[in-house]
């Protein structure tokens, strides 16, 4: 790393340095980087000795880079966060999409991170967080802006009878059996966090009768008898049985959770043949039935080559199969094996989809690149759909 001083301000750049003279600033780019590379510290005392030491670059170019760089106000704030790079593949494009700077996050760290981890291992659970590599780990199991604690706790072992193309989760037609204790070791686990909020997911089980929906109700009704921590569940269609679904929503949880993941047309595409478009509708209708004040959950990946035509069709499906919450988020390639990333969208297109959940007459919709099925779900959940219940409450009394 190289530091630029200028009037005592120093400057700290790895990739293109920033220098100010008065009002003027200048945005050095590759062709400058060759000439500092053996000096680890450069003193620059006016633009003028600067501009004649450096007679490699054109004057065109310093030019444009005065026009084109940063102002002064982004460089005393610090805001200055251009990206020019490919943001979509064409058709035929073989190539892989760099990672913009929006999707970068921070290495999760942290005393409450290290003691669920801890955990986890002792206790022999999985985590969605970490088989899906979700990059929102760490600061959901460390508490995030608010200080709600969230964790999903991946049921029914880490092995999925299906093969969806965007999912990292090993796979077999054939998974080890279930582990009898796991709906205790769970609440135990839950209670000792002291979690705010928790999503049970699973794996896809259709080599057991019910699917595992008897063993994700069971470990419903061991948390609640511990505590009174707030319990999301997000399931497999079950393969449309109504019964399991049923199950499920009679064993006293409080979010009914199941992704619809991507629009129609891509669905054969992008998930397990088993999984169909109509079928996941069918299952979060079938909840609202069973139970019409349970709150019901979806999510739709984006950057799978699908069009805002299509997109705003399967939030107006989702709406009116009685779907409460909506969550938005940003497809992430986990590995080369699986689909690459057809486009990334940026934040000021995910706000536009955030708007027009709010106009569809959604409770709540969670809508952001780094938004996920289970991103801070006690932040997003807690402080907003459960609030509005409870002001609704106090205005109806």
């Amino acid at each position: 790393m190289f530091i630029i001083v200028f009037d005592s301000i120093p400057c700290y750049k790895a990739d293109s340095f920033l220098f100010l003279r008065g009002y003027l600033n200048v945005h050095l780019q590759a062709n400058m980087f060759q000439a500092f590379r053996k000096s680890s510290r450069v003193k620059i005392s006016t633009a003028c000795n600067f501009h004649s030491s450096l007679q490699c670059v054109k004057e065109k170019t310093f030019s444009q880079k005065l026009v084109d760089g940063p102002n002064l106000e982004h460089f005393i704030a610090g805001t200055y966060k251009e990206y020019n790079g490919k943001l979509k593949l064409e058709k035929g494009d073989k190539s892989r999409l760099k990672l913009p700077p929006w999707l970068k996050t921070e290495i999760p760290m942290g005393k409450n991170y290290s003691r669920i981890k801890s955990q986890l291992r002792r206790l022999q659970l999985s985590t969605v967080c970490e088989e899906a590599r979700c990059p929102n780990i760490g600061e959901c199991w460390g508490g995030g802006t608010h200080g709600t604690a969230t964790a999903t706790i991946m049921l029914m072992g880490d092995t999925c009878t299906r093969g969806c193309r965007f999912c990292s989760v090993k796979t077999s037609r054939t998974p080890l059996p279930l582990n009898p204790e796991e709906p205790v070791n769970t609440a135990t686990a839950i209670t000792d966090w002291g979690l705010d909020y928790v999503v049970l997911t699973s794996v896809d089980r259709d080599d057991l009768s019910d699917g595992g929906a008897s063993h994700i109700a069971e470990t419903v009704k061991e948390i609640k008898k511990r505590s009174n921590i707030l319990v999301e569940c997000l399931v497999p269609d079950f393969r449309g049985d109504k019964n399991c679904v049923k199950i499920i929503v009679d064993s006293n949880l409080d979010v009914f959770a199941h992704n619809i993941e991507t629009v129609e047309r891509l669905t054969p595409f992008v998930r397990d043949r088993r999984a169909e478009y109509r079928q996941s509708l069918k299952v979060l209708e079938t909840a609202k039935e069973c139970n019409p004040e349970l709150i019901t959950k979806s999510s739709i990946m984006l950057g799978l080559g699908e069009t805002d035509e299509e997109i705003e069709q399967t939030m107006t499906d989702l709406k009116e199969a009685g779907v409460d919450a909506l969550t938005l988020g940003q497809y992430m390639q986990p590995t080369k094996r699986h689909l690459k990333v057809i486009e990334y969208i940026t934040p000021e297109k995910f706000k536009k989809w955030e708007n027009i959940g709010n106009e569809l007459g959604f409770l709540y919709t969670a809508s952001g690149p780094l938004v996920r099925s289970s991103y801070k779900a006690g932040e997003f959940f807690l402080t907003n759909i459960l609030k509005k219940r409870r002001n609704k409450q106090i205005e109806n009394q």
